[in-house]
């Protein structure tokens, strides 16, 4: 069997003359390890962490060993939840993660770190415990946080390159040697609407070949040969025309590009000239792609049902309050249907779990197609679910539930040669007819849901009646 726990041991300083040249060699691989790397036991207690930590923490691994909840001193407060809920998702399934986080300094001041979690195994592949491999992002992350500070960084950098493109060849390859590092591209158009810079990130951004000189061309020009990579070159035009109109620092602004990268720009006017209208524009652009991802990712977590994809239970009470809200305003009506499956247990009982899973994602794609695109669709949790209606009738809901009927009866599974299927019991409950809030409402489609249930299952039936 795996001991983690005699990693630390093996590992940790040791005055013995006699120990093996082999472990020396190890603690001194261990000592330079840049990131951090720990272990953690199937308990989510701390076996070992790596002295690099200190470094990002300013703690010493010993304070991490020694203490009660070593990931809540590690992690900060605000991503614990989520890094517990990981590593028992690690431990469940084997299944490595990766993310970033944020870091808990001794000073309270936080360090962003990239986190890749791993399952660690024995030599028969059981699981024994987590694996924990931290690197150092936190220059990364100032520099998105530092945005919004792009505009004055840009009116100093506007100056010294207007004072070095007036000077000899040896300035103006030092400011173009520090343009072409920023990750971030840079094209300065000047009073003749020709290319009078550009950096390497710019080339890249815009699909142009490394050697490419663009020295002297034209900003029709340029627009020309970017239109195709577009979604929407049009829109895109439009807005540059805009801007140029406009003598004030343009706000940022986005746009997609056919293979999918999304890039914002922003820009203003480079100060100097005699006549005081300035030399040109300068134009900065930046591939945003991985953080709108990052986002979307965190919202579709936030509000979607991970096995069914359907919206889940706090989308459902988000939904359903502004609904009623819209409702009250507009004096229209609101339907709710609320049902869960009838012969659900004895198919995960009898064919276990994945049987249970297939159902409830076939469940969902079949009536996907049955529900309208005014209507929304959650799984609230096991197989409860609802679907919310829009400017609702007692007719119309009434409708939407026979069609939910004859949806879940007619779909049919095949268990080890068995074929099986599932029916529902229905609630129907209409705004304001049967309740004039949020939890007014859910109790009227729950009692009339049960009311189903009682009268044989496989019906609906409807608030009050």
């Amino acid at each position: 069997m795996l001991n983690i726990a005699s990693i630390w041991r093996r590992l940790a300083p040791s005055r013995n003359a006699d120990e093996t040249a082999e472990l020396a060699l190890l603690r001194s691989v261990v000592k330079g390890i840049h990131g951090v790397e720990a272990l953690f036991s199937p308990e989510g207690r701390l076996l070992w962490i790596s002295p690099s930590v200190e470094r990002i923490t300013a703690r010493p691994p010993e304070r991490y060993i020694g203490g009660d909840d070593a990931l809540a001193s590690l992690v900060h407060s605000s991503d614990l939840a989520y890094c517990r809920r990981v590593m028992g998702e690690v431990l469940a399934t084997g299944e490595g993660r990766d993310f970033e986080v944020r870091l808990q300094r001794e000073d309270g001041r936080i360090n962003w770190a990239a986190c890749h979690w791993r399952a660690v195994r024995d030599e028969q592949a059981r699981i024994k415990g987590v694996r924990l491999s931290a690197e150092d992002i936190q220059e990364r992350k100032e520099t998105e946080y530092t945005l919004l500070e792009t505009v004055a960084e840009l009116r100093r950098a506007q100056a010294l390159r207007e004072h070095y493109l007036s000077r000899s060849n040896d300035e103006r390859h030092r400011l173009s040697a520090l343009l072409n590092v920023i990750r971030l591209g840079i094209l300065f158009i000047d009073r003749d609407h020709r290319v009078l810079y550009f950096n390497s990130a710019m080339l890249k951004l815009w699909a142009y070949t490394p050697g490419e000189n663009l020295i002297g061309v034209r900003d029709v020009v340029l627009q020309s040969t970017i239109a195709p990579l577009l979604v929407d070159p049009s829109a895109y035009f439009e807005h540059i025309a805009a801007v140029v109109r406009s003598p004030q620092i343009s706000d940022p602004y986005e746009f997609k590009f056919k293979d999918g990268r999304i890039v914002t720009d922003i820009s203003a006017v480079v100060e100097g000239g005699q006549d005081g209208r300035g030399i040109g524009r300068v134009w900065i652009y930046e591939d945003v792609t991985e953080r709108r991802q990052v986002a979307e990712q965190l919202v579709a977590l936030a509000e979607r049902d991970p096995l069914t994809n359907l919206f889940n239970r706090r989308r459902f009470h988000e939904e359903l309050d502004r609904l009623l809200a819209d409702a009250e305003r507009r004096h229209t009506g609101v339907g709710l249907l609320s049902f869960d499956l009838d012969g659900f247990k004895p198919i995960n009982d009898q064919y276990g779990h994945p049987a249970g899973d297939e159902v409830l994602v076939g469940l969902a794609d079949g009536l996907r197609r049955i529900v309208r695109r005014n209507e929304m669709f959650f799984r609230l949790g096991g197989d409860e679910f609802a679907v919310l209606m829009p400017d609702a009738s007692t007719e119309a809901l009434a409708e939407l539930a026979s069609r939910l009927l004859e949806g879940v009866a007619a779909l049919r599974f095949n268990f080890s040669g068995h074929e099986a299927g599932v029916t529902a019991s229905i609630g129907a409950a209409c705004y304001p007819e049967h309740g004039k809030d949020v939890e007014t409402l859910m109790a009227a489609a729950d009692r009339a849901m049960y009311r189903s249930k009682d009268a044989g299952r496989n019906c609906w039936s409807l608030a009050g009646k």
